[in-house]
């Protein structure tokens, strides 16, 4: 899209659901910045019991596993890790909503890095849901490769900025 012009609805649809993930991402930081100095396998074991949830299960025994070796330096780091992502949605989430070309591009990128993951997932472990994340994830990944121009300006940086 050229400078000048607005974002259809549907890209700031688009726009919108980057910039809630951003915003659930930034809360599961703080909930981690939350967790520092309380024994977080305990704080694990309640949610899975909350839950109705097996302690001693597979997965269920996985999380309080990964839970049990947290230290305030990981959880330092999942914090700031969650920060950058967020960062990240939420430039996405600006460039579609006034939209810049280069937000479709980074879009159409994050977005594409999904699909093997998912498709392996939904292989693995057959599900509607894993299905519906697949499809929707497509779906947006084909839209904003559409929305990016077949016949780009040169080969500069310069076109970057409509």
């Amino acid at each position: 899209m050229s400078v000048g012009r607005t974002a259809s609805a549907t890209m700031r649809g688009i726009a919108v659901i980057e910039a809630v993930k951003g915003l659930i991402v930034v809360a599961a930081g703080f909930g981690a910045l939350r967790l520092l100095h309380r024994d977080v396998r305990q704080v694990a074991v309640a949610l899975v019991t909350r839950l109705h949830l097996d302690p001693n299960g597979r997965e269920a025994g996985l999380f309080v596993e990964v839970a049990d070796h947290l230290t305030s330096t990981r959880l330092w780091l999942l914090a700031g890790m969650a920060i950058a992502y967020a960062a990240v949605r939420f430039v996405e989430g600006y460039g579609l909503w006034f939209g810049r070309r280069w937000a479709s591009w980074l879009g159409a990128i994050g977005g594409g890095l999904y699909v093997p993951v998912e498709l392996y997932e939904l292989i693995r472990h057959p599900s509607a849901e894993k299905g519906a994340v697949l499809l929707f994830n497509l779906v947006l990944v084909i839209y904003l490769c559409a929305q990016l121009p077949r016949n780009a300006p040169g080969t500069s940086f310069d076109s970057l900025r409509s």
